[in-house]
């Protein structure tokens, strides 16, 4: 048995060592191939989301409800650090005129190509409120899924997280 055993861990070694050399020689990485079903990230993809994710807020901070509402989905669902639970496109375009926003700072995004027309995106939020709101600064970390319908990318879920 100690002899089969010993064979048995010989063979996967050489197994192993054989398969690594395939993968590339020593010194060069290993050429990287497409796999299936992935798409290739769209060049551009991440300034521009990060350039519409900017415009949005902006719209926010100005309690225009309309310039808001185009960067949405219709179908829209956001899930805030409030408390409040699930709102849809129609509550948050509501939600816009009562902002307490005065300020906020827009960091770190991340995009993560999810196919050809989805994207997700990631990034920290620093909100500033009016000097005798409860609460004066907030920072969250905010998600998002952004598709593309009729050729224009729209935020589809949002999620935000508050940080402590």
């Amino acid at each position: 048995m100690r002899v089969f055993s010993t064979w048995a861990c010989m063979v996967l070694l050489f197994a192993g060592t054989a398969l690594a050399h395939q993968a590339g020689t020593p010194g060069k990485p290993a050429e990287k191939k497409p796999v299936a079903g992935v798409a290739a990230p769209e060049k551009g993809l991440d300034a521009l989301l990060e350039s519409k994710i900017r415009a949005s807020w902006e719209a926010f901070k100005k309690k225009d409800p309309k310039a808001y509402g185009e960067f949405l989905t219709d179908d829209y669902h956001a899930l805030e650090a409030n408390n409040e639970g699930e709102q849809n496109k129609w509550h948050m375009l509501r939600e816009v005129e009562h902002s307490m926003i005065t300020d906020y700072a827009l960091s770190f995004f991340q995009v993560t190509q999810l196919g050809p027309d989805a994207a997700f995106v990631r990034y920290e939020a620093f909100f500033k409120f009016p000097p005798k709101s409860a609460v004066r600064f907030e920072k969250v970390m905010i998600g998002e899924i952004w598709v593309r319908r009729n050729g224009e990318w729209k935020s589809w879920r949002y999620q935000e997280t508050r940080v402590k």
